[in-house]
Parts: structure tokens; sequence; C-alpha cells
């Protein structure tokens, strides 16, 4: 285990200095090259000081973890499409309805490249990272929640860092109870995906959202 200075220096350059950068305008490539060295560096670190195998747990209790997160999700899915029909009426459910091959694309390509890496650095790395430096559970989950809403400051969009901020709590709770990449992963997913298939996509950058 890294020293507790180690372990805060790089969790400053990883989680405040990075995301922040992204959020400042200049090169994209730039940007691509050093968010790949960091996911290299968090891949190369879980697997040889952190011991991440990078297997799905056999022993997880899926019906536990299924009743955990069917009436949330019932409740995000009642809330957002109110949300979407009062708000923009014209991209409720825009994509699915009218370019179903996007739509398929564009969730497959989400969750590959976007809510998986997502889940590898901000929680399975964070929290097998940093709980020894955080050791309070709850502030844990705080600071990983602020953490993830930071990260996508780039947006400058206030609804996105609430709504990121929100299910930072609530992955980071699933993590702390499952201690599972897969579990947390299809969680969020399925609130990712709702958001696309609803009509929320354009806050996310999501292609093909908007109505012609």
């Amino acid at each position: 285990m890294k020293s507790k200075t180690y372990l805060l220096l790089e969790f400053f350059i990883f989680f405040i200095l990075l995301p922040v950068s992204l959020a400042i305008d200049f090169l994209i490539w730039i940007k691509v090259g050093y968010i790949l060295a960091a996911f290299i560096y968090i891949l190369v670190t879980l697997k040889k000081s952190e011991a991440i195998s990078f297997q799905i747990k056999k022993n997880l209790n899926w019906k536990t973890f299924w009743r955990r997160i069917a009436g949330t999700f019932l409740l995000v899915l009642i809330a957002t499409t109110i949300y979407v029909y009062v708000v923009a009426p014209e991209n409720l459910f825009f994509v699915p309805l009218n370019n179903p091959l996007l739509f398929v694309v564009i969730l497959c390509v989400y969750v590959v490249f976007s809510v998986w890496p997502q889940e590898i650095i901000y929680r399975t790395f964070f929290f097998e990272r940093y709980e020894y430096v955080f050791q309070n559970k709850p502030l844990l989950v705080f600071i990983n929640a602020i953490v993830f809403s930071l990260a996508h400051l780039f947006f400058k969009n206030t609804l996105v860092l609430v709504l990121t901020f929100i299910g930072g709590l609530m992955f980071g709770f699933t993590y702390l109870k499952y201690r599972s990449t897969t579990a947390v992963t299809i969680e969020h997913a399925l609130y990712g995906n709702w958001l696309f298939t609803v009509g929320m996509g354009q806050m996310l950058a999501f292609p093909g959202i908007e109505p012609v």
C-alpha cells in the first residue's frame, strides 16, 4: 500500500486536476492522450497493487441486487418521463421511435466505452484505492459522488452535474455493498440508457436526439 501522501496526490491528479482540465478548451488529441494514459495506469495499478482480477464474481447475490435497484429505477423512469413530457415533449422517445438502429448502436457503444470505463475508474479504482485514506464510508461515498459529478463538468450543464452527483451516491453505495464492477456497471447502464431512451440524451451529448 502506498503512503497516504502519495495516494492523496494521486487522487488530486486523477479526480480533480484531470476532470477540470477537460472543461478547458485545448486540443482534443492531447486530452485523449492523457485520458488513455491515465486509464492504463489505473488498470495496471488495480491488477498489480490492488490484486483485482477483472472477473465476474460468482457468489454475488443477484436477487438482492435486482430487488435493490428495481424500486429506484421505477421512480427514475416515472420522474424522467414526466420531466421530458413537460419540458420537451417533442423529444420523448424520439430516437427509439425514429432511428431504432442508431438507438441500439448507441446503447451498446455507451455501455462498453463509457459506462464500464467510468465504473472501473470511479468505483473499482476509487474505492479499492482510497478507502484506506477516507476511512469513514459515508464520507467516502460523498467524496466519490462529488468527483463523479466533477468528471462531467465539461458538459457545462447544471442538470447533468446534479444527476451525476445523485448517481454517484447510488453507485457508490452499490459498489460498497457488492464489491462488483459488473453489478455497478449494470446499474449505471440502466439509468444512462434510460435517459437516452426517454429523450434526455442531448444532455449527455448522444447523437440523433434533436427532432428535425
